[in-house]
């Protein structure tokens, strides 16, 4: 029996590239594309939030470029991944919704947030597009909002690690890793596993988070089932 029955998952967009780094792998989505099935097929209601590090990320952008232009960028290639994951979970034979804040409406729907819960009633997977259509906010805080108007049970975060550290555990071999952790407590540290204004949210909300590691097969399914994996923010 699933832990949780409506959940909110952020992805990072360069998970979408695989091995390559850039673009889309598409047997990476594939397999993303199954392991999230596999949980639909449970009756769990899934949102998902996707983003763009694939395609562009803002950190590489000339330094000469408008920021608000930079965020508007890397929010369009939040849909282009989102695209990908909806063909691939279709394929997979789940129902599965783009939404986008920022209308393009021959290519997805608007996000329009009863409408979404809709969706999410009906057994749909619903991808939430275009970050917040507002420049300098991250696909971490957009998830964490995306989670509140949803009222998901959780904000999963799916990342390389195994969850929180102490420290970068792909430079220091001595992290010492969370297996649970309180909102104040990545905050006062200044861990950067997730924006602090994500966490901020959440906290305010009461929101917990999972932060877990992508790269284990299964781990969406044993995230969703309660089993005790990554770190659990509250």
């Amino acid at each position: 029996m699933p832990n949780y029955q409506r959940i909110l998952l952020k992805l990072s967009g360069e998970v979408m590239a695989g091995e390559k780094g850039f673009g889309i792998d598409s047997a990476r989505v594939a397999g993303l594309a199954a392991e999230i099935a596999e949980t639909a097929r449970l009756g769990v209601q899934i949102g998902l939030v996707v983003g763009g590090g694939n395609f562009f990320r803002g950190i590489s952008a000339p330094r000469e470029m408008n920021r608000v232009t930079v965020d508007q960028m890397g929010m369009l290639a939040t849909v282009m991944n989102s695209l990908a994951l909806q063909d691939h979970l279709e394929r997979a034979g789940i129902p599965t919704r783009v939404m986008s804040a920022i209308q393009m409406n021959q290519v997805c729907e608007p996000y329009i947030v009863r409408r979404a819960l809709r969706h999410l009633e009906k057994g749909r997977v619903v991808i939430c597009a275009g970050g917040t259509s507002n420049p300098y906010f991250s696909t971490d805080t957009g998830a964490s909002l995306r989670a509140l108007e949803l009222r998901a049970e959780v904000l999963a975060k799916a990342t390389r690690v195994d969850g929180v550290y102490d420290k970068d555990p792909l430079r220091h071999s001595d992290a010492k890793l969370f297996r649970e952790i309180s909102y104040q407590e990545v905050l006062s540290r200044g861990l950067q596993v997730i924006d602090a204004s994500a966490v901020a949210m959440c906290r305010d909300n009461g929101l917990p988070i999972v932060v877990f590691n992508l790269n284990v097969a299964g781990n969406i399914m044993r995230m969703t089932m309660g089993d005790p994996i990554g770190t659990l923010i509250h």
